[in-house]
C-alpha cells in the first residue's frame, strides 16, 4: 500500500474492511483544530485511525479571554494578549507539521464581546489564521458531535460548560436534537453582581427555560474542563484506581457528596492533589451550583464524563457518514494492530480461532476481538515486563468505546497473554472493579491467546479448530497434519495451562477438514 500501512486478511467478519484502509480516512490522518474558548485556547492534531482518533499533538493556554466579559461587554485586555500569543505560536507549529491552516472556532467570549470581530481581524492579519466564531446553538451541536465520535450508541442530554456559556443539546440513534445556548458559564457566573443569592436565582431561571427546549432524559454527558475537574475531585475523594477521565461515570448523589466536600476543602491542596490549574480549580464552585441545578432540572439519574467534546465534534464532521457509524475501539485496536504488531492481520485469524472458547461470555464480545487484534501491538516491550506495559496500555490508553470495567478487562486478558499469572499487586485496585466471573473470563482469553500465538508463523489454515463442550468439561484442538509438529512442548504446555483455566480434559485430533465447529 502507497501509505506504508499493511493491510489485514480478508473476511472482515461483522465490522467490515478496517476503516483505516478507506482513502476517505486516509483523507483525516491528520487534522489540526484550534479552539479559541472564553477561558482556554487549544490546538490538537488528530493523527491516526480516523474512527477513533490519536492525539498527535495537543497543547492548552488558559488565556481568560471572557474573564469580566459580563461587566465590561469586551474582552480581557490581559487575555487577549496571552490569546494572540498562544494562538502566533499555535499557526507556527501548525506551518511545521505541514497541516496550515488548521481548523479554528471562537465560542462565546469573542461571539459576544464588542470587540470580539476587532480581535477575530487582528488574528487573522497577524498570523493568517481565519477563525469562525460559530453560535451558541452550532457549538453545542458539535459537542453533541464529540460525544458521539467516543460513544456512537449514545443516547442521553450533552452539556458543554464554557467559560462564559454553557450548551445542552440531546442526542439519540447517532444524531443531534434539540440544543440550546445558555450563559451559565462559570466565568461569567463569578462576576456578576448581587451575590449567591442573585446568582442562584439567575441559574434557576436559565435552567427552567433550557427545560422548556429540551427534552428530558436520565443521562447525562459532561463535556467541558469544569466538568472534567468536578469528575477528577469525585474520583480523588472516592480513591478511585483508574486516573481515565472519559467514560467516567457518577450518580447525582456521589456528585452532591463530592461537592458538599469541596467546600469543606482548601481548594490549593485540591488542586495539588487532582492535579489541576489554579483557573481551572477556581471555577469549580461556580461549575458545581450550575451542575445541581442541572441534574435536579432535568432528573439525571446517570452521569458520564466525556473525554471528548467540540474539538472532536469538528474532526466528526469532516467524516463521511460510512465512517462515523463504525466502532471506535475496533478500528483503534485494528489500526494499532496494523501499525506495531509483527504480523498486522493475525489478530483477526486468532479471534476465529478463540471464538469457540466463548459461546455465551459474560464479557462485551467486542473486547474479546479488541484483545486479539492488540495481543501483539506491545511486542517491543522488555520480556520481563511485557505484561505490565500491556495492562497499562490497555486501561490507559487513548481508547474509545469502551468503559472503564471494558479497560481492565483487556488489560487483564492482555497481561495473561504474556504472562501465566495475574499482574502484580500494584494492579488490585483496578482487578477489584472486575467481578470474578469477568477476571476469570479474561485469564481464558489470556491463555487462549497465548497458546494460539505459538501458531502465528503458520498459515492461518493451519491454526485449526477447538471443538469446545463445557457441559462435557472437555476440550478437543483438531490441527491439520501439516500443523502437528507446531505442537511442541511450550505449546503443550501453554494449552494445558488453557485447560486449567477452564476446567477441562483435553485432546488433540489430527483432521484434514477445518469445517466451521459450533460450541454447544
Amino acid at each position: 500500500m502507497d501509505d506504508g500501512i499493511p493491510e489485514p486478511h480478508g473476511d472482515w467478519g461483522p465490522f467490515g474492511r478496517p476503516i483505516f484502509t478507506d482513502p476517505a480516512a486516509r483523507a483525516l490522518s491528520r487534522v489540526g483544530v484550534l479552539d479559541v474558548g472564553s477561558n482556554s485556547i487549544r490546538m490538537v492534531v488528530f493523527d491516526g485511525a480516523a474512527r477513533s482518533p490519536a492525539y498527535f499533538y495537543n497543547e492548552k493556554v488558559m488565556a481568560g479571554l471572557g474573564a469580566g466579559l459580563d461587566r465590561t461587554g469586551t474582552l480581557n485586555p490581559e487575555g487577549r494578549d496571552r490569546a494572540l500569543s498562544a494562538i502566533k505560536r499555535f499557526s507556527t507549529l501548525a506551518d511545521g507539521m505541514g497541516i496550515a491552516p488548521l481548523t479554528a472556532v471562537a465560542t462565546a467570549a469573542v461571539r459576544v464581546a464588542s470587540d470580539g470581530d476587532e480581535f477575530r481581524a487582528l488574528v487573522e492579519r497577524e498570523t493568517g489564521q481565519t477563525i469562525h466564531v460559530i453560535d451558541g446553538e452550532e457549538e453545542a451541536r458539535l459537542s453533541a458531535q464529540g460525544v458521539l465520535l467516543g460513544w456512537p450508541d449514545a443516547a442521553g442530554l450533552v452539556c458543554d460548560i464554557g467559560g462564559s456559556s454553557m450548551e445542552l443539546a440531546r442526542i439519540e440513534g447517532g444524531r443531534v436534537w434539540e440544543r440550546a445556548t445558555s450563559p451559565l458559564g462559570p466565568l461569567r457566573l463569578s462576576t456578576m453582581g448581587g451575590g449567591k443569592k442573585a446568582r442562584n436565582k439567575e441559574i434557576k431561571t436559565v435552567m427552567a427555560g433550557l427545560a422548556e427546549r429540551i427534552e428530558r432524559h436520565e443521562r447525562l454527558y459532561l463535556v467541558g474542563g469544569s466538568w472534567r475537574a468536578i469528575a477528577r475531585l469525585d474520583m480523588v475523594r472516592k480513591d478511585y484506581p483508574l486516573s481515565v477521565l472519559h467514560d467516567y461515570r457518577m450518580t447525582p448523589k456521589s456528585i452532591r457528596e463530592t461537592l458538599d466536600w469541596i467546600d469543606g476543602q482548601d481548594l490549593e491542596v485540591l488542586r495539588q492533589q487532582a492535579r489541576l490549574s489554579s483557573a481551572r480549580i477556581s471555577l469549580v464552585p461556580m461549575a458545581g451550583e450550575v451542575l445541581r441545578r442541572l441534574m435536579s432540572t432535568f432528573g439525571i439519574r446517570e452521569v458520564v464524563t466525556s473525554g471528548y467534546g467540540i474539538r472532536e465534534g469538528l474532526l466528526y464532521e469532516q467524516m463521511p457518514h460510512r465512517i462515523r457509524s463504525r466502532d471506535p475501539l475496533i478500528e483503534a485496536a485494528r489500526y494499532s494492530e496494523a501499525m506495531s504488531a509483527r504480523l498486522p492481520g493475525f489478530g483477526h485469524v486468532l479471534h476465529h480461532f478463540i471464538k469457540p472458547l466463548f459461546p455465551r461470555p459474560r464479557a462485551d464480545k467486542r473486547w474479546i476481538e479488541a484483545a486479539c487484534l492488540l495481543h501483539d501491538v506491545n511486542w517491543r516491550a522488555h520480556p520481563d515486563y511485557r505484561a505490565e506495559v500491556c495492562f497499562d496500555s490497555a486501561t490507559r490508553g487513548n481508547l474509545g468505546g469502551v468503559d472503564h470495567e471494558g479497560r481492565v478487562f483487556l488489560g487483564l486478558a492482555l497481561a495473561h497473554r504474556y504472562r501465566n499469572a495475574r499482574p502484580g499487586s500494584q494492579f488490585t485496585p483496578l482487578l477489584d472493579m472486575l467481578d470474578e466471573r469477568l477476571v476469570k473470563e479474561a485469564e481464558v482469553l489470556g491463555k487462549a491467546m497465548r497458546f494460539g500465538a505459538m501458531f502465528s508463523f503458520a498459515n492461518p489454515d493451519g491454526m485449526g479448530v477447538f471443538r469446545y463442550r463445557p457441559k462435557k468439561m472437555t476440550l478437543e484442538l483438531c490441527l491439520p497434519p501439516a500443523s502437528a509438529s507446531l505442537f511442541g512442548e511450550v505449546a503443550v504446555a501453554r494449552f494445558a495451562s488453557l485447560a486449567r483455566a477452564l476446567g477441562v480434559e483435553t485432546s488433540v485430533t489430527l483432521t484434514k477438514a477445518r469445517a466451521a465447529v459450533k460450541p454447544d
